[in-house]
């Protein structure tokens, strides 16, 4: 589904991500943890192609993100972690123009739009405009558009923030139900309690670099991942 290999970027004279290599595959949900600054934000965005990278290969689905990015991004949904929307718009009115932009027939999208909606109690709030919702309301709008055109794999940065625990229950519920129709979760998240609980696999950065990645037993053995998580940081 997601193949990252040797990845690298550089800002200045520092590397943002360093020789960095996962591979992610249908079915998983895979966390990506480390501190602020350690590269997650920045593998995540390569991924998406919103970032250009100076080493190493992104491949979606077999296809290169460099050389077939239009091709990758239909493959993907990517939620960043302040979702930039267009606030002149209505709710409904921005869910038409991600529609409209996958080529979703009309009665796909009502029926999606409702169902999404409807789950994460955000029908009522439609009509308004953008610029009046809430953090967590931005946040559910942008995870009903990354969901609307059923993408394979779905890229998100910190995607439980600003969410009320109804809303991280009802996304949780999606993002499980996502995998087990064959898609692909790859997300950070800097709560390690909901990583723990929620993934199959888990990948640790530190300072861009990789120091561990496997599933979860494998990463944590009979210790917490937030206890893993601050021993690898000690080091």
């Amino acid at each position: 589904m997601l193949k990252i290999e040797h990845l690298t970027k550089t800002y200045g004279e520092k590397k943002a991500v360093d020789d960095l290599s996962l591979h992610i595959h249908p079915g998983e949900i895979f966390g990506f943890i480390g501190h602020n600054g350690a590269g997650k934000s920045t593998t995540l965005k390569s991924v998406a192609g919103i970032l250009q990278f100076d080493a190493g290969t992104i491949t979606i689905c077999g296809k290169d993100i460099v050389k077939e990015p239009v091709a990758c991004k239909k493959e993907l949904a990517y939620i960043p972690d302040n979702p930039d929307l267009y606030e002149f718009m209505s709710g409904i009115k921005y869910l038409n123009f991600v529609a409209d932009i996958f080529g979703i027939p009309a009665g796909e999208r009502q029926e999606k739009i409702r169902l999404y909606a409807d789950r994460l109690e955000l029908t009522d709030d439609l009509a308004q405009p953008i610029s009046a919702y809430s953090h967590g309301m931005k946040q559910k709008l942008a995870v009903i558009s990354a969901w609307i055109h059923s993408p394979k794999l779905i890229v998100m940065d910190e995607p439980f923030v600003g969410l009320d625990p109804k809303a991280s229950y009802m996304l949780k519920e999606m993002m499980r139900e996502h995998c087990e129709q064959g898609g692909a979760i790859f997300f950070s998240t800097h709560v390690l309690e909901v990583a723990e609980k929620l993934c199959d696999k888990v990948a640790i950065i530190k300072q861009g670099k990789l120091v561990k990645a496997g599933t979860m037993e494998e990463v944590k053995g009979d210790e917490s991942l937030e206890e893993v998580f601050l021993e690898l940081e000690a080091e």
